[in-house]
């Protein structure tokens, strides 16, 4: 674009501020050269000038902050922001997510009890056309010993998620839900794709609390080529029916999907917030031997995290996690993505002998250590960045504005 902005410098350079914004040490402070008069000296009377998007964007930002709803052209503009822009809309997702929901991390665990799944998801490897990975499932009271051992560690959130099996049925599901509910003060969010609007209402009657179920890219075409049981419109269908019934609703998507756009990404988040989400996944796609789209290129970090910030400047209150796919691509990312908005991180929690089996992505292990002592290490890292351990459940402030 073409805009260009003058913006008037009091006569005290020590004193610059931004007639649009009253920022005092606006120019100082993003580094931008006076192409109009340089400032050298303590009495400037030129004008700066600012050539490209950045006004563009930065007033853009600080109406979003304020509450304006961009249009998906307007977030295609933040997305694709690079240099002292980018730095921009991060420092500014940063303010927002220690506005709203304070300088916490909330720290959930993740049981992944079973990689069967009846799905044929291009993107991922427990796919039901994958011949090669070997299955596993966890017995009902398996998975609630588990979920004991993570609360007696301090975990206040458990997430169970599988493929999409049919083994466990309705029943069996009802059966774990009310056996960690009554271990303590705990959420149960479930992870267990499409089911029947039954299922989501009786495991909601049982005590669950939230449900997670990404749509994974808003785009129809692109939806329904890497989900070739599924469509988008079922897919939207259940969201709104775990909303309806009162569930903390996630979704979420995925950054690199072969054919996704940026225009696709604006919508994917323009989405979640048409959905009200209480917290969104956004991670990049990382391929995997076993699926159709095992020579794709990895999803970008970097347009992660624009994504990720993008979507905090909008989404205030939502909870947004620091996500696996991001982390195993760059650590340092994973790390910068709680400077950008991010207020959540998973760990799993199944033994070690199911973990290696889960395999959305391929992914690094570890060291094998306890559930307790994998906890205390991600404490004492969310410190090192400033940040506090979150004590409570960690519900949504729009879940709790509601009740």
């Amino acid at each position: 674009m073409s805009l260009v902005a003058r913006i008037f410098l009091s006569k005290r350079a020590e004193d610059q501020r931004c007639i649009l914004c009253e920022d005092k040490y606006f120019i100082l402070s993003h580094n931008v050269k006076c192409i109009t008069s340089t400032v050298t000296s303590a009495f400037c009377r030129g004008f700066v000038v600012f050539k490209g998007d950045f006004m563009e964007i930065y007033q853009l930002v600080r109406n979003i902050s304020q509450g304006y709803l961009p249009n998906v052209e307007e977030v295609e503009l933040l997305l694709r922001a690079e240099g002292q822009e980018l730095s921009y809309i991060f420092e500014a997702a940063d303010k927002i997510n220690t506005q709203y929901n304070g300088n916490q991390v909330h720290i959930r665990g993740i049981i992944e009890f079973s990689n069967y799944c009846r799905a044929r998801c291009a993107y991922c490897g427990l796919n039901a056309e994958n011949k090669e990975l070997a299955r596993y499932r966890m017995e009902p009271d398996e998975i609630i010993q588990t979920a004991k051992e993570a609360i007696d560690a301090g975990y206040k959130t458990i997430v169970l998620q599988s493929g999409e099996d049919l083994w466990y049925t309705k029943e069996k599901i009802s059966y774990i839900i009310k056996g960690i509910k009554a271990l303590g003060d705990v959420a149960v969010t479930l992870s267990v794709g499409e089911r029947d609007y039954e299922d989501y209402r009786q495991w909601k009657e049982d005590g669950a609390d939230r449900f997670l179920l990404k749509h994974e890219t808003i785009n129809r075409k692109l939806y329904e080529k890497l989900h070739p049981h599924s469509t988008l419109r079922n897919r939207i269908l259940c969201l709104k029916q775990l909303k309806q019934l009162g569930y903390q609703t996630g979704s979420g998507f995925m950054i690199g999907l072969p054919g996704q756009t940026t225009k696709d990404i604006a919508k994917d988040i323009l989405f979640l917030n048409r959905l009200k989400v209480d917290m969104a996944g956004i991670g990049p796609f990382i391929p995997h031997k076993g699926t159709a789209l095992r020579d794709a290129p990895a999803g970008s970090n970097e347009m992660t995290l624009k994504a990720l910030a993008v979507s905090r400047l909008i989404l205030k209150t939502t909870h947004l996690p620091a996500t696996t796919a991001l982390r195993t691509l760059n650590g340092k990312d994973g790390q910068k993505a709680f400077h950008v908005g991010a207020n959540v991180i998973m760990l799993k929690l199944e033994p070690y002998k199911y973990r290696r089996l889960y395999e959305i992505y391929p992914k690094a292990l570890g060291v094998e250590k306890s559930i307790r002592e994998e906890r205390a290490e991600m404490e004492r890292f969310i410190e090192s960045m400033g940040k506090e351990v979150a004590k409570g459940r960690g519900d949504s402030i729009r879940f709790i504005e509601r009740l």
